[in-house]
């Protein structure tokens, strides 16, 4: 995991219901636990599921967990634009986005921005933007220095269906340069 150096990461994730936000975070948090690290995720949700705000916010430690609340994510992958708006200023990291689902971005730190295209290379390469979650998580994977091997296990334990797809289109997020 990222805790390399033995300090707390802390990864935010957030959007809209449907998106996988949750899962996106159930993934995450498996990965570290398999390889050692305690983990707390805090998520919320809207008064609806699909459609409606979500959050999923994790910390990482190799030894324990002080707090469970995100206040200087290391990386925030925003899957909208309300969400981006709403926790831009918690993240000190890489903040991850998909293009397709904004309109714009803070200009101030463009060096901190990773525009991943996961929805239209999901329907691209799929045809399906049900994959797009999971080649932002092959590119959460690659950016934030995580083992690749351990998210592949991780991932085929937390979703119950469509492995293969789900493994390829990790797999295609993985290699993006």
């Amino acid at each position: 995991m990222a805790t390399a150096t033995g300090t707390r990461t802390e990864i935010l994730i957030s959007g809209f219901g449907g998106q996988g936000v949750v899962r996106m975070g159930q993934i995450l948090g498996l990965c570290a636990i398999n390889q050692g690290h305690r983990v707390t995720m805090l998520k919320s949700h809207g008064t609806e599921t699909r459609g409606g705000y979500v959050r999923a916010q994790l910390v990482i430690s190799p030894e324990y967990v002080d707090s469970p609340v995100v206040e200087h994510a290391d990386v925030f992958v925003a899957f909208s634009q309300p969400a981006y708006k709403k926790f831009y200023d918690l993240c000190d990291g890489t903040v991850m986005y998909d293009p397709e689902l904004f309109e714009n971005v803070v200009d101030d730190a463009p060096e901190r921005h990773l525009a991943v295209p996961a929805t239209k290379l999901s329907k691209e390469k799929f045809s399906n933007q049900l994959f797009a979650n999971r080649i932002m998580l092959g590119a959460l994977t690659r950016v934030a220095s995580l083992d690749y091997e351990a998210m592949r296990k991780a991932m085929l334990e937390v979703i119950p269906r469509f492995h293969e797809q789900n493994l390829a289109a990790l797999d295609f997020g993985y290699r993006l340069s």
